[in-house]
């Protein structure tokens, strides 16, 4: 016999939507008109946009609904405000299986191209059940909670799209994965610092068009890298090691970088970098940003103060990027699904493969095409948007922290 107990009918409910200016104590107000007919509160939505309320109330039928419309539309008029009260049966319908994070990048971020992402999430089956902005700038970042469509069906062809419109967009699916992730690892020429640590020291060896060829060769992916890289630094012989230190102050960072990692590091994130170039110059980043991992290739540097033209240890390559995220996670006791690697070129495939989030930052077509999600504007904490941090969340935290230093110099 077949014991199963069928699901009870939809209940009564009145949804409440108000409309117009916002301004505090709104939405008080109308749960203070909702008290006297002693309805439960099913559900709750607002959003302002520039200044302008939209606030829904879902509330369960009371058992005379004539004295509650009248009394609703009163209020409203009293606080003028627009309102629409409408009876029906049960809750929210029931989101279909498939739940994914859309995160859509645009500087400036065109209707055109909202249309055309949303048309094509409709024809992957997949419904838009909420949408809200993550930042204004430097770039808009909009966030779209997906359901309904498969997530590694939705990437691709959301990802032919954006390119199109010159939008950027990260697909990944939905649950606590996402916010699980702890450990942050960079790629540093081109991602954490703007240019190429190589080709400034080339500039200062005189042997700048040699190498910058072969470097573009190699992040193509059309050279193998540790093959290329002991080919250029056998450029640089003979240079004197003084030329470091004039790299290492000359070195910028990508906009953005610090209020990354700065972020990341309050939030509890372990951030790491992982390079093909020299310790010489990870060595004084890691130093001066705080991080808690990084790797890199060394110089040989000769008894006569200058550079040998040779490499010491072991090769940081492709496979070696891998193995440091891998290293880096191990240490940390992180699971490698829990980590996020951000890079430019074909020798941080392997890295953005292993990771639990790879991220292609600026990268050469190679990279965006095999990469979870790419980033086409030149502004390293966009990538906060990737994990659902918001602009708004990073300056409030940066002014606690001012207004906190402020109270002590006092």
């Amino acid at each position: 016999m077949n014991t199963a107990l069928a699901l009870p009918p939809p209940a009564e409910t009145v949804l409440v939507t108000v409309y117009g200016a916002d301004r505090p104590g709104v939405t008080a107000s109308l749960f203070a008109a909702l008290e006297p007919f002693a309805v439960p509160v099913v559900d709750v939505e607002q959003v302002v946009v520039r200044g302008r309320l939209v606030l829904g109330v879902l509330v369960g039928a009371p058992a005379d609904e004539t004295a509650l419309r009248p009394a609703l539309h009163r209020w409203a008029t009293v606080e003028k405000l627009d309102i629409e009260v409408v009876s029906g049966l049960g809750d929210n319908r029931r989101r279909r299986e498939g739940r994914t994070h859309v995160t859509v990048l645009g500087a400036p971020l065109r209707p055109q191209a909202m249309a055309a992402l949303a048309r094509e999430i409709a024809e992957c089956r997949g419904n838009i059940d909420r949408i809200h902005r993550l930042a204004k700038y430097p770039v808009t970042a909009i966030e779209l909670d997906v359901s309904g469509a498969d997530p590694d069906v939705l990437r691709p062809r959301l990802a032919r799209v954006a390119a199109a419109e010159q939008a950027d967009v990260a697909v990944q699916r939905a649950g606590l994965n996402r916010r699980a992730k702890r450990l942050v690892v960079m790629d540093v020429d081109s991602t954490l610092i703007e240019g190429e640590v190589i080709e400034e020291l080339a500039a200062h060896a005189g042997c700048l068009d040699a190498v910058a060829g072969i470097t573009a060769r190699a992040m193509r992916g059309e050279l193998d890298f540790a093959a290329s890289l002991r080919e250029r630094v056998a450029l640089l012989a003979g240079l004197e090691a003084e030329a470091l230190a004039d790299v290492q102050r000359s070195v910028r960072l990508m906009p953005g970088a610090r209020t990354l990692v700065r972020t990341l590091k309050r939030l509890g994130y372990l951030v790491g970098i992982v390079s093909g170039g020299f310790t010489q110059v990870t060595d004084s980043l890691r130093d001066e940003l705080g991080l808690d991992f990084a790797l890199a290739n060394t110089l040989e540097i000769g008894a006569d103060g200058r550079l040998t033209g040779r490499l010491t240890g072991p090769i940081v390559d492709r496979a070696g990027k891998a193995a440091a995220l891998r290293g880096f996670a191990a240490t940390a006791g992180i699971p490698v699904a829990d980590t996020v690697a951000i890079g430019d070129g074909a020798n941080d495939l392997d890295m953005l493969a292993a990771a639990g989030l790879g991220v292609a930052f600026n990268a050469k077509p190679v990279v965006r095409e095999q990469a979870d999600t790419a980033v086409n504007v030149p502004f390293l904490d966009t990538i906060l948007y990737l994990l659902g941090i918001t602009r708004e969340e990073v300056e409030a935290a940066d002014a606690a922290e001012e207004q906190t230093l402020a109270d002590a110099a006092a």
